[in-house]
């Protein structure tokens, strides 16, 4: 199982809001979240993805689409992964990990 930020950036917008992007965006990943194929947590900044590396970049191409299905005609995603495939860690486990060494 692998992880992954994603940041779809709408270039060329009538106004510096892109929440209403961001929510469409939000509506595709309910969308593969409904199926059970991946677990999903926005932030203010990017959102996080969980799920198989195929189903991941299938996933990153919807959401890089939906941008383009409302009209602009340029987009910019940034894509980071954490794939670590002798062990699967869910993304909160990652973070409890983080915080009970911190609390050492």
């Amino acid at each position: 199982m692998a992880i992954v930020d994603v940041t779809v950036i709408p270039i060329g917008t009538d106004t510096p809001s892109v929440s209403s992007y961001v929510a469409d965006i939000q509506r595709v990943l309910i969308a593969y979240e409904e199926k059970g194929q991946i677990r999903y947590q926005l932030t203010p900044m990017n959102t996080i993805i969980e799920g198989e590396l195929p189903v991941l970049f299938e996933v990153i191409q919807a959401m890089h689409e939906v941008p383009f299905e409302k009209g602009l005609v340029r987009v910019a995603t940034n894509i980071r992964i954490d794939d670590r495939r002798d062990v699967k860690r869910k993304m909160e486990e990652k973070v409890s990990r983080v915080e009970n060494q911190l609390n050492k």
